[in-house]
């Protein structure tokens, strides 16, 4: 007679199967939660990139608008030293 039989209120014992069951089950518990936090670190990490980019390229655009600026003036003030050619 098992232990089970003889004390009917305890749980019956539990099979190998059922160990190797829940041991598996935690070990893939434990790779979705890594990897969630992998994910959540390269979501991160592009949210910076993404911002260092959007910074770089406004600076890119107003270092262009100011060489056009500069170009524009330094062409104003040759055209204005240089006598016209009716003149």
């Amino acid at each position: 007679m098992t232990d089970h039989e003889r004390h009917p209120m305890t749980p019956p014992p539990r099979s190998n199967r059922d160990n190797l069951r829940d041991k598996a089950s935690e070990f893939f518990r434990e790779k979705e939660k890594r990897s969630a936090a992998v994910f959540e670190q390269m979501k991160t990490e592009r949210v910076i990139s993404d911002a260092k980019t959007a910074k770089l390229r406004a600076l890119r655009l107003a270092k262009e608008a100011a060489d056009r600026e500069a170009a524009l003036s330094a062409d104003g003030a040759a055209e204005k030293k240089t006598p016209g050619a009716g003149g």
